[in-house]
Order: structure tokens, then C-alpha cells, then sequence
């Protein structure tokens, strides 16, 4: 395995993005520029059900990928080089590890010895989860390996191999998935495109090149994907992935309590949110709406609170948060992220400011084909990362 990074060059690329509420999928072409140009996009939703059951979300994300896999397939427009799948929340798990490496006397850094190291984390983190899931058919496949920061002797460097130290710190982001929906997807794309191989990667680290290249002069910012099913919070300290949170309330917890409230389904209650939100509900409605949607603001904000205050451990937290959702919901979490007030004046400098990565943009650091759609801002993110570091 080699965690230092890989050659790119100008090709066709296919990207799917798995969800907890929609499923993306786009045609690129890479460039050695760096800045990938957006052929096709589509995109289909992941049917919301009443209540969460693991197996049946897989299968309804898997129906979803099909009918991607089949639209982009349809199109015609030209057969990909590599197919890339980034997988988002719950569909994967990680951690940001930090190996420590010293010696009384000097020693050559070699590739040999950090494939060494590394390997031995996986197989920690490996057990870890084994140990959490207690299932013996619950495989695990690693998907992404990735070198965040290399220090030798105590010094933050990029030219690391051949080096002689004494004392070595690498901080490595690993990520890993189920082996059976791994094998789902490979099965479903593999009926459209004959390929033997798909490279699985994480959504977390495309968010996080997306706003380093939006926003260069940034050191100290948080990310927050608020998915259908989980919110995540990754603080980001000196342009190092430091540390994540999740907890289990997302777009979809909105759109369920709605309907329990109203006592409706909750396709009916999705209907009732775009009316309310529309400014288009009956007076009746938008006055029910307005207490329940008030009810679920302090609910999902006191778990972003505790998220917060979790992840902090004795430091400051950044004040300027960039959040990744579906459009439709942005203003009502951007408008309760900024209204909470406990975290912002106890934990951090300042007020939080929040910006919305909307697909305008993306414009700068992603290029277009005329006439695309380009509402998928997710896979355009996707896109950019995977330009950048994979190919």
C-alpha cells in the first residue's frame, strides 16, 4: 500500500456517491490540472421509511444506486477509465490515528516501515470494531488509507522517505465498510459496467479538499454533513483532520417526527415541510408546523451541543462551520446552528458562521459540461477530491 499519494492523469471517470438520503452518480473527466470537468450527473432519492431498520435502508439504497447506475449508463456518453464509489454516513466507519515511532538511536524511514506501521493500526481498528459488533459475519474491507501529516523528530514535513530519525509521529485516516454491501454495489454496477474493480473512498475527506480548495487561507474550520440519518462534525486544526462526532439524528429524524406529530405518512409530511417552508401551508398547518418544527430544533441542537462539547476535549472550537445538505433543508439547520448559544460563547471565539457548499461554488475548482445538471453538488464534490488524490 502506498499512503504518500498517487499520479494523475487526463481520463473518463465514474463516480457514484451513496447517501443516507439520495445516491449521486456522475461522469468526469480528470485532468492533470487538478480541476475535473463534470460530463453527466444524476440522481436519485432514498425512500424515507416510518421507522429505521438497518437491512431494508441497505436495500432501498441499493434500488436507488441501480436506477443511477442504469440513467448514467443509458446516456451513452462515453465508457470510464476507473469507477470510483464514495461512500457517506452510516455506510462506512473511521478514525484519524496517530502512530508513534521512536528510537534511542537513528533509523532510516522507509516505505517498508511505514506500510508496517499502518498495517498494525488497521488490524487495532479492525478488532475494535469486531469486538463493538460482536458478529462473526460482520467482515470488514479497509477503503481508504490516506496519510494526513508525517512529523520526523518533532518537525512537520512532506519529504519523509530515506530520511534518518530517531523519532517519528504519523497522524493516518483509515476507513473501513461491511464486506456485503461492498459486494452489493460491486454486483450492481458490474451489471452496467464490466469492471472487476471498484475503489471504494469516504465522503468525509472529499468534503474536506473541497473546502481547503474553496477557502486556502482557512486553518481552523468544522465540517458538518447532516445526512437523512446522521449528522457528522469533523473539526479541522492547522488543515489536519483532528477529530469527528456523529450522532444518529438527521434530515430524515425531521421528516419522521413531523409525521408522528401530524399523524400522517412521511411522504405526507415531507409534503407539509415543502409547503411550510414554501410559505404556501394553511394557516392551521403552518401553526401545528411551527411548534413541532420548534420542538425538533431543540432536540437536534442539544445533540449538536453534546456532539460539541464531546469533541472539543479542553480546546477551542472553530467558529466558521461549512455544511454539506440537502438544499432544501439548508436554511432551517443553518438558522438553528446559528441560533444555538451555548457551545459559541463557551467553546469557541466567536459567533459560528455558517456557509452552505451550494453548487454555485463549485464553479471554482470544477468545470462543466454545457447543458448538465448540475444540482448534485455532493458529486461534484466527489469529483474534485477524487481528481485531486486517486486517480
Amino acid at each position: 500500500m502506498n499512503i504518500f499519494g498517487t499520479k494523475k492523469k487526463d481520463e473518463l471517470i465514474l463516480v457514484f456517491n451513496i447517501g443516507s438520503s439520495t445516491v449521486d452518480g456522475a461522469l468526469f473527466e480528470a485532468q492533470s490540472s487538478g480541476i475535473p470537468k463534470i460530463i453527466f450527473s444524476a440522481q436519485e432519492p432514498i425512500k424515507t421509511e416510518e421507522k429505521v431498520d438497518f437491512d431494508n435502508f441497505l436495500s432501498l439504497a441499493m434500488q436507488s444506486l441501480q436506477i443511477v447506475a442504469g440513467k448514467i449508463y443509458q446516456a451513452g456518453l462515453g465508457v470510464p477509465s476507473q469507477i470510483f464509489c464514495v461512500l457517506s454516513l452510516p455506510w462506512y466507519v473511521f478514525q484519524t490515528r496517530i502512530i508513534n515511532f521512536k528510537k534511542n538511536t537513528p533509523f532510516l524511514f522507509t516505505l517498508k516501515l511505514a506500510d508496517e506501521l499502518v498495517k498494525k493500526e488497521v488490524k487495532l481498528f479492525e478488532e475494535e470494531y469486531l469486538l463493538l459488533h460482536k458478529n462473526p459475519d460482520n467482515r470488514i474491507r479497509v477503503i481508504e488509507l490516506k496519510n494526513i501529516k508525517t512529523m520526523l523528530n518533532g518537525y512537520e514535513t512532506s519529504e519523509v522517505l530515506g530520511k534518518k530519525i530517531e523519532e517519528l509521529e504519523m497522524t493516518v485516516f483509515i476507513a473501513m465498510s461491511e464486506e456485503r454491501m461492498l459486494k452489493k454495489i460491486e454486483d450492481i454496477v458490474g451489471k452496467y459496467f464490466h469492471f472487476k474493480q471498484i475503489k471504494f473512498s469516504s465522503f468525509i475527506l472529499s468534503f474536506f479538499t473541497a473546502v481547503r480548495d474553496l477557502y486556502p487561507k482557512q486553518e481552523n474550520f468544522l465540517l458538518v454533513d447532516i445526512g437523512g440519518e446522521v449528522t457528522d462534525i469533523s473539526m479541522i486544526k492547522k488543515n489536519t483532520l483532528r477529530e469527528s462526532i456523529s450522532f444518529p439524528l438527521g434530515c430524515n429524524f425531521l421528516t419522521r417526527e413531523v409525521a408522528s406529530n401530524l399523524g400522517c405518512t412521511v411522504s405526507e409530511a415531507g409534503s407539509f415541510i415543502s409547503l411550510f417552508k414554501d410559505k404556501h401551508a394553511e394557516e392551521s398547518v403552518t401553526k401545528k408546523l411551527t411548534l413541532i418544527l420548534n420542538k425538533i430544533r431543540e432536540e437536534w441542537l442539544k445533540k449538536f451541543q453534546d456532539s460539541l462539547a464531546n469533541l472539543s476535549n479542553d480546546i477551542s472550537i472553530p467558529s466558521t462551520i461549512y455544511i454539506a445538505i440537502n438544499k432544501n433543508l439548508v436554511d432551517y439547520f443553518c438558522e438553528t446552528i446559528k441560533t444555538e448559544q451555548f457551545s459559541q460563547y463557551t467553546l469557541t471565539e466567536s459567533k459560528f458562521e455558517v456557509i452552505f457548499l451550494k453548487t454555485e461554488l463549485l464553479h471554482r475548482i470544477a468545470v462543466f459540461e454545457e447543458n448538465n445538471v448540475l444540482e448534485p453538488f455532493i458529486i461534484v464534490i466527489d469529483s474534485v477530491y477524487i481528481n485531486r488524490f486517486l486517480i
